[in-house]
């Protein structure tokens, strides 16, 4: 059987319901959006799953500990600390038995939302009054052009897609089935990649929030299910 790469907007966070730019500000989920994440979960729950990725923000992270909760193999969602000192050496699992029970999960900054700089915080309607709708929507929907001192979508897909590439897509290789909780604009990048999307393409493709998209790999090839 293909293995299956299952990836997952986070569920509405907080700014998302109060109609804010978020980007890298780290909110937690609302109550839609929690539910959402639960939801989002039922639809997988008969999937394996091998190795979990998702970004250094707590709307993913959250996300996929509600997503995972009724999975059928019960096994608990292990955040892994490489690399971080203390929270590493510290936190290693010394039970076999203990050890059958986690499913890893590897978090990176590369996989974070886009980065909206300076209109981190503001209110959407309210931006577009004071730029102009047209240039918010430039800001918001074009591929290349940055809003000030943020991030494009080129420019998020630029630091996304290394990182899938070299650390996600060899454990698909291995025949691993992957869950990916992310975030829209991340999760744009690769999808633009899997379906070979061109710029003005993807800027037009929604990822619905807590809602799992599942393709899998084979020989080299990616089906959308």
């Amino acid at each position: 059987m293909a293995p299956k790469l299952i990836l997952m907007r986070h569920g509405q966070s907080i700014w998302n319901k109060k109609n804010l730019f978020t980007g890298w500000v780290d909110i937690p989920l609302s109550e839609e959006g929690i539910q959402e994440s639960i939801r989002g979960g039922q639809k997988i729950k008969n999937l394996p799953i091998d190795v979990i990725f998702t970004s250094v923000l707590q709307r993913a992270q959250m996300t996929l500990v509600l997503a995972l909760m009724n999975h059928e193999s019960k096994k608990i969602p292990l955040f892994l600390h490489s690399g971080e000192g203390k929270l590493d050496a510290w936190g290693q699992i010394y039970s076999e038995e203990a050890k059958k029970g986690v499913m890893p999960v590897h978090m990176a900054w590369e996989l974070n939302e886009r980065m909206y700089g300076k209109l981190q915080g503001l209110n959407k309607a309210e931006t577009a009054e004071k730029y102009g709708a047209e240039q918010v929507h430039i800001w918001r929907r074009s591929f290349d052009v940055a809003p000030p001192e943020g991030e494009s979508l080129k420019m998020t897909a630029a630091r996304t897609l290394p990182y899938f590439n070299k650390k996600i897509v060899p454990h698909l290789e291995k025949g691993e089935n992957v869950f990916i909780s992310a975030h829209g604009n991340s999760i744009r990048s690769i999808v633009m990649e899997l379906e070979g999307l061109s710029g003005q393409e993807v800027v037009n493709l929604e990822i619905p929030t807590g809602e799992p998209l599942i393709y899998s790999f084979h020989k080299g090839k990616w089906v959308k299910e």
